[in-house]
């Protein structure tokens, strides 16, 4: 049986993430609490609230983004440093590439802090709703309204620009680097088939907007959030979902308001909007629940790098770490 470390953070967990195994949770509050010995270390980041939350790609750091026009990186020994303030601004999307660059959206304007110094701006028409990195290369996609645009950040070349109507808020690359997906301010996912965005996918029949998203291990299935099942899926075809129906897994008559697939394993965490968090094998359409309902919504899931442990919190600040071994 699982072990549980319970803690009362008091504030909406905009985040959680396991930094050099401390396990990190960024607080609405503005603050980062480090979990140590079973007590929350707090951690001053943010003169406002903290809007969103990663951990680096390199695994060192919690990035946290907040109202206060702050971008913030904060290490497992309690150190908060400010790495870009955009005075009267908001910092709500942040990517993270595994050599050290960093970028963040403020306003119609999207950033990339380079890791020898320096950074470059590039300007959209309007507000930039979701960054991330390619897999491969220093390439930076920015959803937008009505598409993507895709900027080469080391060269002065034109972006390319993925087309489909709408307000994207979201952003991610498959693992393999072959897919793109958008999250839709309507119900659905948008995808697009690359190097060059030739071919569309749509993902349809959500019951809420899909938020939250996680690739598992090989980046055979991606999990998303926004029905009453974990909806995974499958990329691991030629065209990728087009024409595939998608695993349901962890269905009890709930919202899935957040996912997190397993490092090594084909399994899926998933968090409910009572408060549920469960474990779904790819191999079972029922999940084994790990935390029982609360009555508020998971708000963040996060594995350790192992798979061994398991992070979550809530919107009303329960937070915890479950230990699998």
């Amino acid at each position: 049986m699982p072990t549980v470390q319970r803690l009362s953070l008091d504030a909406f967990v905009v985040g959680a993430a396991f930094i050099e195994d401390v396990p990190a949770f960024a607080l609405g509050d503005g603050s980062v609490r480090l979990m140590r010995d079973g007590a929350a270390e707090s951690v001053p980041a943010h003169q406002g609230a903290v809007l969103t939350a990663i951990r680096s790609a390199d695994g060192r750091t919690l990035l946290t983004g907040g109202d206060d026009g702050r971008l913030v990186s904060t290490s497992p020994a309690g150190v908060a440093s400010e790495l870009a303030s955009r005075p009267k601004k908001w910092i709500d999307q942040i990517a993270s590439h595994r050599d050290g660059a960093v970028a963040f959206a403020a306003g119609k304007d999207a950033t990339v802090l380079l890791p020898k110094g320096g950074e470059r701006v590039f300007a959209h028409q309007r507000t930039v709703g979701g960054l991330a990195f390619a897999p491969k290369g220093m390439r930076l996609a920015a959803a937008r309204y009505d598409g993507v645009s895709l900027w080469w950040v080391n060269t002065e070349t034109p972006p390319v620009q993925l087309e489909w109507k709408g307000a994207h808020i979201g952003v991610d690359f498959a693992p393999d680097g072959r897919f793109l997906v958008t999250v839709m301010q309507e119900n659905a996912l948008h995808g697009w088939k690359l190097p060059e965005g030739g071919g569309h996918l749509r993902m349809t029949g959500y019951g809420a907007k899909p938020r939250s998203l996680s690739w598992s291990v090989k980046g055979k299935y991606l999990a998303t959030s926004g029905a009453d099942a974990a909806i995974l899926w499958p990329f691991f075809h030629k065209d990728g979902p087009q024409g595939k129906q998608p695993l349901q897994l962890g269905g009890r008559g709930e919202l899935v308001v957040r996912v997190a697939c397993h490092p090594k394993e084909e399994l899926v965490a998933i968090g409910y909007r009572d408060g549920v968090v469960a474990i779904g094998p790819f191999d079972e359409g029922d999940g084994s629940i790990v935390r029982d309902a609360s009555g508020t919504p998971v708000s963040a899931l996060a594995w350790d790098d192992a798979g061994r442990r398991l992070a979550y919190g809530t919107e009303d600040g329960a937070a915890g770490v479950i230990d699998f071994t």
